[in-house]
């Protein structure tokens, strides 16, 4: 029995053999492809009020795979969490999956349009209104 699973895996080892490497290499990618797309939308879906609005781009470079992330102007708060812990645990994650299949992947958010208005700084001389509070008596 184990000469037959022998001369078997030896047979389809030689057959592996003569199809190009890069066959079966884009073979893998697109298997791959799917598998961490799928799983960054369906991560990203579970969370967020607007599973609809979600859109991913997948984009391979010298540095390995870059996903871009697109969502709709309301559910930032909630792919983003505190003080980004939602968004680096997405990425942690994201990192595994990709460790799985030797490849390096890394997520990107785009902020979509209209989604945060420019921030005001205070200065320090401001005179802030504090006479909402001044009668209280606590």
């Amino acid at each position: 029995m184990a000469e037959k699973c022998y001369h078997v895996c030896k047979a389809v080892l030689v057959e592996l053999s003569t199809l190009s490497t890069d066959c079966v290499k884009s073979r893998k990618l697109r298997a791959y492809m799917e598998a961490d797309q799928q799983f960054v939308e369906m991560l990203v879906k579970a969370i967020v009020n607007h599973p609809e609005d979600v859109k991913t781009n997948r984009i391979i470079d010298e540095r390995g795979v870059l996903i871009t992330l697109d969502i709709n102007a309301s559910d930032m708060g909630y792919v983003i969490g505190r003080q980004g812990q939602t968004a680096r645990s997405i990425r942690t994650l994201l990192k595994i999956v990709g460790a799985k299949h030797n490849a390096r992947v890394n997520l990107k958010i785009n902020e979509p349009v209209g989604g945060r208005g420019p921030r005001v700084m205070r200065s320090e001389n401001e005179v802030v209104d504090t006479s909402a509070v001044d009668n209280l008596n606590i």
